[in-house]
C-alpha cells in the first residue's frame, strides 16, 4: 500500500504546514480563548448520473481547507481558507484578536479514543471509472426488462472520500478518515396514459464493492418499481384526522424532524424550543425510548469523531417517555453545565460547527406489526416519506408521503396519493400507543439540513401506531 493510502494525513500536511507548526499557530492564535480548534481537512468526491439510456452527468472535485474557530463566552470567531498554508493560517489568526480576553477557566480538551471507525481506503481509486459507468448501464438495463410499463429510468452513483484533523491550543489531536458511498435508482411507469414514479436509495460509511453486488443493486430496481406499481393503482388521499400506523425504518424521518431538532443543545439553551426547559418532564408516551447514536459503524451519519474532536457516542434523548438530555456540542454544553456528546458537526471546512444528529432512532417494542395493524379500523398506512419541514419554537411539522395505504378493517387497502402527515413534534410522540418490535434503520441516504449548512444523518423506528394525526388529502 503507499503512502497516499497508508498515511492519510499527508493530504493535510503536504505544502507548507507540518504537524508540529500547526500545533504551534493553533496555539497562540487561540491563546486568549475560552475554547476553540484547527480544523484542517481534504475531501474528494464524485457523482454519475445516468438518465435515458445514456451518462448524463460525470462530475469529480477535490478540495482542502482549514476553518480557525476562536470562543469567548458566548462569542464566536471563525475564519477559514481553501489552502492549507502557514500563511493562510496566520491571516486567519488575526479574526481571533477581535475577542475579548478569557476571564474563566479554558475549556478541557475532549477525551482521547482510540475507536477508528474507517480504513484508510479510498473508494474512489478502487474501481475504475469505466466499471461505474458500466454498472449504471447494468442498472439501467435491467430495470427496464423488468416490466413494459417501465419508461425511464434514472441512476445515481457517487462517493466521498476524506480525512479531517482537529489541533487545538491545548496540544490535543485527533484524525478521523471518512468514507460515504450512496446509489439512488428512480423509476416511472406508464400505464393508459397514466406516469407514476418509484425511488429507492442506499448507502453508508463503506466502500464502492457493496453497491457493486448484484443482490444490492437489483433489490433497489425492485423496490423503486414496486413502489412505481403502486403508485400507478393509488387513489388521491383523504384529508381529515386519521389514525395513522408509520412502518419501520425510513418514516423514522418523522421522528428526526419532529422532534430531533427540538433536542439539540443551541435552540435549548436559547429556550426557543418547545422541548426548552424539560428535562425530566414526561414529553412522549410510555414505551418511547430516542437515542442517538454516532458510535455505529457503516452507518451514514456515523464518525469516530464530532468535527469538534469529541469522540461519538450513544446518547439517550428520551427514556420510556421521559426527557433525558439534550445533543451537545462543546461550546452549547459549556454555557449549560453539561458534557459534550459528540455532535458538534460542520458540512465542511468553511463552516462554524453547531449541535447536529447524527443517527438518531426509537427503539423497537413487544407488539406484532401486524397486530397493530390489526387494530386499526380505518386509517391510513404511510410506509415511505419525501421531504419534510419543522419549527423548531413550536414543534410543527409538515411531512409529504410517497408510498401510503388507506386501512380498512384492520388490513391494508388501496394505495393513496398526496397524503401529507400535519402535526407537531411534542404532541405527536404523546399519541403513541403501539410501538412494534421491528425496529430498523434507514437505508442510508439522509441528509439533513441546518442553518445553511447539509450534512449526512441516519434515522430509524419500529412500527408506530399514532392516533389522531391530521393529514392532508388530495381527493375532491
Amino acid at each position: 500500500m503507499n503512502d497516499f493510502i497508508s498515511d492519510p494525513r499527508r493530504l493535510l500536511y503536504r505544502d507548507t504546514l507540518d504537524p508540529e507548526t500547526a500545533q504551534r499557530l493553533a496555539a497562540s492564535a487561540l491563546s486568549k480563548c475560552d475554547d476553540g480548534e484547527l480544523f484542517l481537512q481534504y475531501q474528494t468526491s464524485e457523482s454519475f448520473g445516468f438518465d435515458d439510456g445514456r451518462l448524463k452527468t460525470a462530475d469529480y472535485s477535490s478540495h482542502a481547507g482549514f476553518g480557525l474557530r476562536g470562543v469567548t463566552g458566548e462569542t464566536t470567531a471563525f475564519a477559514h481558507a481553501n489552502e492549507l498554508s502557514e500563511a493562510a493560517i496566520r491571516r486567519a489568526a488575526e479574526t481571533m484578536t477581535l475577542l475579548d480576553p478569557a476571564k474563566g477557566a479554558k475549556a478541557p480538551p475532549p477525551r482521547h479514543t482510540n475507536v477508528a471507525l474507517y480504513t484508510a481506503d479510498d473508494p474512489l481509486g478502487l474501481v475504475p471509472f469505466a466499471r461505474k459507468v458500466a454498472l449504471c448501464q447494468e442498472i439501467d438495463a435491467a430495470a427496464r426488462a423488468r416490466d413494459p410499463r417501465v419508461v425511464q429510468v434514472s441512476v445515481g452513483l457517487s462517493a466521498s472520500w476524506g480525512v479531517v484533523e482537529v489541533v487545538r491550543p491545548d496540544g490535543f489531536i485527533a484524525t478521523d478518515v471518512r468514507p460515504l458511498v450512496r446509489l439512488n435508482v428512480s423509476i416511472v411507469a406508464e400505464r393508459d396514459g397514466r406516469r407514476e414514479s418509484g425511488f429507492f436509495g442506499l448507502g453508508g460509511r463503506y466502500l464502492y464493492d457493496r453497491l457493486f453486488e448484484p443482490a444490492t443493486w437489483n433489490r433497489a430496481i425492485d423496490e423503486a418499481l414496486a413502489q412505481a406499481l403502486v403508485n400507478l393503482d393509488a387513489i388521491p388521499a383523504p384529508a381529515g384526522e386519521f389514525t395513522v400506523v408509520c412502518g419501520p425504518g425510513w418514516p423514522g424521518v418523522l421522528l428526526h424532524e419532529a422532534i430531533g431538532h427540538g433536542l439539540e443543545g443551541d435552540f435549548n439553551r436559547k429556550g426557543t424550543s418547545a422541548f426548552s426547559g424539560r428535562i425530566g418532564e414526561r414529553v412522549a408516551a410510555p414505551g418511547v425510548t430516542v437515542i442517538d447514536d454516532g458510535s455505529m459503524s457503516e452507518r451514514r451519519g456515523s464518525l469516530s469523531i464530532d468535527d469538534e474532536g469529541t469522540p461519538t457516542q450513544a446518547t439517550t434523548l428520551i427514556e420510556d417517555g421521559i426527557l433525558k438530555g439534550y445533543l451537545q456540542d462543546r461550546l452549547n454544553a459549556r454555557l449549560m453545565g453539561v458534557a459534550p456528546t459528540g455532535n458538534g458537526r460542520r458540512e465542511s471546512y468553511a463552516h462554524a460547527p453547531m449541535p447536529r444528529m447524527t443517527n438518531t432512532f426509537m427503539l423497537g417494542g413487544k407488539e406484532e406489526p401486524g397486530e397493530i395493524l390489526a387494530r386499526v379500523k380505518h386509517g391510513i398506512y404511510a410506509k415511505s416519506f419525501g421531504g419534510g419541514q419543522v419549527d423548531i419554537t413550536s414543534g410543527k411539522f409538515v411531512f409529504s408521503c410517497t408510498e401510503a395505504y388507506m386501512i380498512e378493517n384492520g388490513r391494508l387497502g388501496a394505495p393513496i396519493k398526496g397524503a401529507t402527515l400535519i402535526g407537531d413534534g411534542p404532541s405527536v410522540l404523546t399519541r403513541v400507543k403501539a410501538i412494534g418490535n421491528d425496529m430498523a434503520l434507514d437505508e442510508g441516504v439522509g441528509i439533513c439540513g441546518k442553518a445553511g449548512q447539509s450534512i449526512p444523518a441516519g434515522v430509524g423506528q419500529p412500527t408506530l401506531l399514532i392516533d389522531g394525526l391530521t393529514v392532508g388529502g388530495t381527493a375532491a
